[in-house]
């Protein structure tokens, strides 16, 4: 069906993982999460790289990762910062379609219960709702797709992104 990439981008919470796996089984194809490569190559937590490293390491240990990505046909799952990175997110679009989880923010709060230990790019003094405000005209830039998911079952959204994608 596809000889390009899909790449899910959002916000923390929006779903990109598990959207993510339910539509490479559906569609074939093998899934990456690129906060996995970035765990793996760590060999630390996303909240440790963090912690230990700064937001600015870590931002430049995710644009590495994404970089290295040299894939077809497959699902990735991004980390919610990664549209902070211009060379990362043209790789992506060069490689694939990326389909933008939108989520509100009120669900997205509802949702995000572990702000200080999930491992969400930030400085310190920023909240979810600071980091959401600076983030979505972001991913709104780079979608190629929109895929709204308030209410929605993730099976209903992969049927969705199926559906704008053929």
């Amino acid at each position: 069906m596809h000889d390009n990439n899909i790449v899910l981008i959002g916000m923390p919470g929006a779903g990109k993982t598990t959207v993510g796996m339910l539509l490479s089984k559906t569609l074939e194809m093998p899934f990456i999460d690129t906060d996995n490569i970035i765990r793996e190559r760590e060999g630390s937590s996303l909240q440790d790289i963090l912690n230990e490293k700064g937001l600015k390491a870590f931002m430049e240990i995710e644009e590495a990762a994404v970089m290295s990505l040299d894939t077809t046909n497959h699902v990735i799952a991004t980390g919610g910062s990664v549209v902070y990175s211009r060379n990362a997110m043209h790789h992506l679009k060069s490689r694939g379609k990326i389909i933008y989880l939108q989520l509100n923010y009120r669900n997205l709060d509802k949702r995000i219960k572990n702000m200080s230990t999930r491992g969400i790019a930030r400085n310190e003094s920023q909240t979810l709702l600071d980091i959401y405000k600076e983030r979505v005209p972001l991913y709104k830039k780079y979608a190629d797709i929109t895929i709204h998911c308030a209410g929605k079952h993730k099976s209903r959204i992969v049927e969705e992104i199926i559906k704008k994608l053929s």
